[in-house]
């Protein structure tokens, strides 16, 4: 066996031994110290509590409508998003125009916008998206921007020397690539962003469906060891999510800055 694969099995084992303590503790607070299934549930409480929404179906229902109001908001702020980004990267003009409306919107909180969502939209899908879209869309302006301000100049000039003179084929071929780490770290933040959003908006009547909406739903009823089976749900969903992004961008987008930092 390799030092490579072995460094890799120790470290999958501490992650392992972890969670593996962690679950112990939690069983032993929640079962012999706590002793309240309202205040704490135990990690048996939650297992069962889980095998039963999975039983009945509930669990892909509520996670199907979540990923959909996620999926509206997060496509909405990449195709608002990043050209508004961009122009205001590259163009002057445009971040003229762009800066002191987004400065004036940026710092209201997404969860300010539920009532206009709900009086716009009604209690749909797009609401729920919606909200969303307002929480994520802000960090992938800021990053495109940041990430277009940032490219070296000598990349411009040298772009300009072997014939790319107008912006579209500088912005493809030159700026854009040059910026898509920063762009990339925009819309990760925004998707994380996002999902706390979403589940924010399920929560307090946005949606009549969802992960979030099950949670509040479930504490109505004083189930609290479904409302912490729907929160790690929550958990390792935005988990899940985050890793396939990070392995597609890492692996695919910017391979070639792999080995950069060891």
């Amino acid at each position: 066996m390799s030092k490579d694969s072995a460094k890799g099995l120790s470290g999958r084992g501490i992650e392992l031994l972890s969670l593996a303590t962690a679950i112990v503790i939690w069983q032993l607070v929640a079962a012999h110290i706590v002793a309240d299934k309202f205040l704490l549930p135990s990690f048996t409480d939650v297992l069962f509590a889980f095998l039963r929404i999975v039983e009945t179906g509930a669990l892909f229902t509520d996670l199907s409508i979540s990923l959909l109001h996620f999926g509206i908001g997060i496509i909405s702020a990449l195709v608002i998003g990043i050209p508004i980004g961009v122009s205001m990267g590259w163009f002057k003009t445009a971040n003229r125009a762009f800066d002191p409306i987004i400065e004036i919107i940026r710092p209201i909180p997404p969860l300010a916008w539920i009532p206009f969502a709900i009086i716009w939209f009604g209690l749909t899908h797009i609401s729920a998206g919606f909200v969303v879209f307002v929480g994520a869309v802000f960090p992938i302006i800021i990053n495109t921007f940041d990430g277009f301000k940032s490219v070296p100049k000598i990349y411009v000039e040298a772009a300009k020397v072997l014939g790319c003179m107008t912006s579209v084929p500088l912005i493809r071929h030159v700026a854009f690539p040059s910026a898509l780490p920063s762009i990339a770290s925009g819309i990760r933040i925004a998707m994380g962003v996002g999902w706390m959003c979403l589940v924010a908006a399920e929560m307090f009547g946005v949606s009549s469906s969802g992960l979030g909406y099950k949670i509040w739903w479930h504490y109505y009823l004083h189930q609290m060891d479904f409302v912490l089976v729907y929160m790690l749900i929550l958990g390792f969903l935005g988990l899940l999510i985050d890793r396939i992004f990070r392995w597609y961008v890492d692996g695919r987008l910017l391979k070639w800055r792999a080995g950069v930092v060891v």
